[in-house]
């Protein structure tokens, strides 16, 4: 039986990079500011999350969220606009 891969949210990408731009970081910085995540991710890792090629985990999801001031339901929500 063949694994099938759970829906991601379309906007994610674009919120996660309107996080970044609103914080006036670039991506090694943006990576940097995720080192407080058990497994922070690579200034790599941060430019696949905002082309949607991989997902981040949900502790570096929060972890933006809190950065960005707003909540995790927002970045997974595609109903919703971050503020």
């Amino acid at each position: 039986m063949g694994q099938r891969r759970r829906p991601q949210p379309k906007r994610l990408p674009s919120k996660l990079l309107q996080i970044r731009k609103g914080l006036g970081l670039t991506q090694d910085q943006m990576a940097d500011k995720l080192k407080r995540v058990k497994t922070p991710p690579s200034s790599g890792a941060i430019s696949r999350f905002e082309k949607g090629e991989r997902e981040p985990s949900l502790l570096v999801l929060l972890e933006y969220a809190r950065l960005g001031g707003t909540s995790t339901d927002v970045l997974i929500d595609d109903k919703l606009n971050l503020p």
